[in-house]
């Protein structure tokens, strides 16, 4: 039985249309030229992204109703809050490869062109599988309950991306040089095709983005079965990830209590998935725990930040 969704054709490519629009205009007139990303330019591009986000998620709400409203923003609000995730290990891959800040743009945004094609694979086979296989359901709920505890028990743990086995295979694979080339993803050194820190920069990104997407896509499927919906929401909070890194990188360590928020979240959507024939949450009571439970982790992590720093001023006294 397939899933209902509110997504027609005209929708759909209507959508997609604004995505490749935005992406020409991001990468052809603004970004055409490599350049450091200062605070303010990502503080700009991120209000758009969110505001465009809002936009359309009243859009939804005006044509289709206030459930299918909700369902967009709960699932906006999962998948923005998960990538934040994605953050903390863009910037540890950065700093191990040595990428330069004025590079790093041109990385994310190739990196996240290709998420957007792996997410809407795995958004569709997710919602193919779920439509043909309903007991399915409850194996996306427990996985993410227990991705929700591994996240919680491996808080404190450092991560190190340059040390895995993607990046080993891929100079195994790949010819490789320790040299940049400019902005270039690959170079020609003594006659030989080699690959650049950009691109091996590059594969860690994807590789970064498969493993999070795999926890990510069954959360807003916990939320809402609507492939249109998943596929939206997700869409803008990708689209959204390049401005919000360049606006979090200098602080990401400030949100120590954010994995146990993100944790929790995982562990509530899964519970919700598996009790979806049992007990029904509206959309209405999702949205407010998910707030409040990311809220709390963003407001405790603030202040234990900012008195640590009043302490650290008080003894430099």
């Amino acid at each position: 039985m397939p899933l209902e969704t509110i997504g027609s054709p005209t929708l759909w490519f209507g959508f997609l249309a604004f995505v490749f629009a935005m992406l020409a205009i991001d990468l052809g007139i603004f970004h055409r030229k490599s350049h450091v990303v200062g605070l303010r330019e990502a503080a700009g591009w991120s209000a758009v992204w969110i505001a465009l986000a809002l936009v359309f998620n009243a859009v939804l709400w005006w044509q289709f109703g206030a459930q299918r409203g909700l369902e967009f923003l709960t699932g906006y609000l999962v998948e923005k809050s998960l990538s934040v995730d994605n953050i903390f290990v863009f910037v540890l891959v950065f700093s191990a490869l040595g990428i330069p800040p004025l590079y790093q743009h041109r990385v994310l945004f190739w990196g996240i062109l290709s998420a957007l094609v792996m997410r809407a694979v795995m958004i569709f086979a997710g919602a193919a599988l779920l439509a043909k296989f309903h007991w399915l359901i409850y194996v996306f709920g427990a996985f993410l309950v227990l991705t929700g505890i591994k996240m919680f028990a491996q808080r404190s743990q450092e991560q190190h991306p340059e040390d895995g086995f993607a990046l080993r295979l891929a100079r195994r694979l790949i010819p490789s040089t320790p040299d940049f080339d400019g902005e270039r993803f690959f170079t020609v050194q003594q006659g030989k095709r080699l690959a650049t820190p950009l691109f091996m920069a590059l594969v860690l990104v994807e590789v970064t983005d498969v493993i999070f997407a795999v926890d990510s896509i069954p959360a807003i499927f916990a939320i809402t079965t609507d492939p249109f919906i998943v596929f939206t929401s997700n869409i803008f909070a990708i689209m959204g990830l390049r401005s919000l890194f360049f606006l979090l990188a200098g602080v990401i360590d400030k949100f120590r209590y954010l994995k146990v928020g993100l944790a929790a979240v995982l562990v509530f959507v899964g519970a919700k998935m598996t009790a979806i024939d049992f007990v029904k949450v509206a959309p209405v009571v999702s949205l407010a725990v998910i707030g409040l439970i990311l809220g709390t982790s963003i407001a405790a992590s603030l202040i234990v930040s900012r008195r640590e720093a009043a302490r650290a001023g008080s003894d430099d006294r």
